[in-house]
């Protein structure tokens, strides 16, 4: 009897090539009623674990003390370089209007030629047409003990509530720092965006998950490969042929993480002798519910719930927060 099995590996990941940036990309903003930018950005510390009361309602351990997987995400404030207005046309979302801030960081000047002039101001923009606000953004490496570099990231953060609501936050933010208290709260169910960890050039058995070859190979003394590229017809190797490949450093989406604990002061969750290769956190920080994409030290976008679950949460209530060793001694 012939054997069937499912293929090995979802295609729906394809094609597994590296990013084309280390600054992970957001498509698809939410909607918001409330005038504040619906994304922020952090770099991933490590993780730990935190003892809270499970506040899920239809969980069978409700009312009781659970133990919760947390990454511990570090959030400079965001200096906010920039605006940009877009307008929907046929061929989709368009620039409608640009402005940038006055007094700009000199060390975005390291990764962007900065304007010489401001041509346009923020009183230039006719709301005629806008369909929403974003602001540029860059985040502060320097500011940050457990990130060794001082050449920011440039990104988008879209303005949630209407034109007009927006309008009137971007003129009051633009030239200023947001922190991460003013996007999230805790307990926001937030979706995480990343770049994975880069794994290099590997075979079909870490890449695809295909199973080795038995001992009738050994003649061939190839194990770690696949049967065979395909039958005669068609006469080509198909692209669902699992093969050897780019790994890892792909850009990844986990919808609906959880803001555990929030804080100005991260000396109080960094564990005994810092977090293994970053060190220590000082400044605000974010507790995220379960694993987040990369490694140590990458930097880890995250916005408001694109597709909230209907759980029903009461609030959170973390007991502790675990600051023993993770040196492994």
């Amino acid at each position: 009897m012939k054997e069937h099995r499912p293929r090995r590996g979802s295609m729906a990941y394809s094609p597994r090539k590296r990013a084309s940036s280390i600054v992970p990309r957001i498509r698809a903003w939410p909607e918001l009623s409330e005038a504040k930018v619906l994304g922020f950005a952090g770099y991933k510390a490590g993780m730990t674990h935190v003892v809270m009361v499970d506040d899920r309602r239809n969980s069978p351990t409700y009312g009781e003390e659970i133990v919760v997987p947390v990454t511990v995400i570090e959030s400079p404030p965001l200096k906010v370089a920039g605006v940009r207005a877009y307008r929907k046309t046929p061929y989709g979302l368009q620039i409608a209007h640009e402005v940038w801030a006055e007094d700009l960081d000199r060390n975005l000047g390291r990764l962007i030629n900065l304007p010489e002039s401001i041509e346009t101001s923020l009183e230039d923009i006719d709301l005629d047409g806008v369909d929403h606000f974003r602001l540029l953004t860059h985040t502060q490496p320097y500011v940050v003990s457990g990130v060794p570099k001082k050449v920011p990231e440039l990104m988008e953060q879209k303005v949630g509530g209407s034109v007009e609501e927006a309008f009137e936050y971007v003129k009051e933010k633009l030239g200023k720092e947001i922190r991460v208290f003013e996007a999230f709260e805790e307990g926001s169910i937030v979706d995480v965006i990343s770049i994975t960890k880069g794994k290099g050039f590997q075979g079909p058995v870490k890449r695809w998950g295909v199973i080795t070859l038995n001992a009738k190979h050994a003649r061939s003394s190839k194990h770690r490969r696949i049967g065979n590229l395909g039958p005669w017809n068609p006469h080509h190797v198909r692209h669902t042929v699992p093969q050897a490949g780019q790994t890892g450093f792909h850009q990844r989406t986990e919808f609906n993480k959880r803001i555990v604990k929030m804080g100005d002061n991260g000396e109080e969750i960094t564990p005994n002798g810092g977090f293994v290769h970053y060190g220590v956190v000082r400044g605000d920080y974010v507790l995220v519910s379960g694993s987040v994409p990369g490694p140590v030290k990458r930097l880890i976008r995250f916005r408001h719930a694109i597709r909230p679950p209907s759980a029903v949460y009461e609030g959170v209530n973390v007991v502790y927060v675990s600051t023993s060793s993770k040196q492994g001694r």
